[in-house]
């Protein structure tokens, strides 16, 4: 692979998009979330159930103060790589935040792409049932 495919390939796995998760990262942790019923499309919007609610803040996302934030709650975001909405507004980005704070994602020195980690592959597949195929 060139350097520049392999950035490429490196940004359509997992990225940041602002402060919130893009690529296949981001489609598999919305995807996730919609499946088990955390939140459910509406509009341009997602809407945080109170299961979803419950498992975040478990998680230690601080669900309450992303709801006061002044921007949009829990919007749909249309990935440029995958094509499909990802979890962004204020509460992708709480999550995103907990996630880099809990190691499960680390910043690449330079750019947007991020790395899963071994804590991310494990706590992914723990809280929201994600498994990552090498």
């Amino acid at each position: 692979d060139s350097a520049p495919e392999a950035s490429l390939d490196r940004l359509r796995l997992a990225r940041t998009c602002y402060d919130h998760f893009a690529g296949r990262l981001g489609i598999k942790v919305t995807d996730a979330m919609v499946r088990r019923r955390l939140v459910r499309s509406s509009g341009r919007d997602f809407l945080l159930t109170a299961a979803g609610a419950r498992l975040l803040e478990r998680l230690g996302v601080d669900v309450p103060r992303a709801r006061q934030n002044r921007r949009a709650f829990a919007r749909q975001c249309l990935d440029w790589s995958e094509r499909r909405p990802h979890l962004a507004g204020a509460l992708g980005a709480a999550l995103a935040d907990r996630c880099f704070a809990l190691h499960w994602v680390q910043r690449a020195r330079e750019g947007r792409s991020i790395t899963i980690t071994p804590q991310g592959v494990r706590g992914f597949r723990r809280w929201l049932g994600i498994s990552w195929k090498a």
